[in-house]
């Protein structure tokens, strides 16, 4: 029974994580594959789009908004908002 409850604990955990996990569904019109700074409740990460897909980007953190900067400056995302890269830009669509 302990071990029942254990398991049971440590899967919640791991599924919390995942759902918390920051992500950006994306497509890339460019033939390149660009790495963005990106800013999320304050820290700095990376986040790599592959070139010429769609797919969706993600980071650990969990929040609502993500600053991207990209060739055009700096772009203000939502989670889960999908966006378009062209020229090394990052647009929301």
């Amino acid at each position: 029974m302990k071990t029942r409850i254990l398991s049971t604990v440590i899967a919640l955990f791991f599924l919390s994580s995942m759902v918390r996990a920051y992500s950006i569904p994306y497509y890339n019109r460019d033939s390149k594959t660009h790495t963005f700074e990106v800013k999320i409740n304050g820290s700095k990460y990376e986040i790599t789009f592959t070139s010429s897909t769609t797919g969706t980007a993600s980071c650990s953190p969990g929040a609502d908004v993500a600053e991207i900067n990209c060739a055009c400056g700096w772009v203000t995302v939502k989670n889960g908002q999908k966006v378009e890269i062209k020229d090394g830009c990052v647009t929301v669509v």
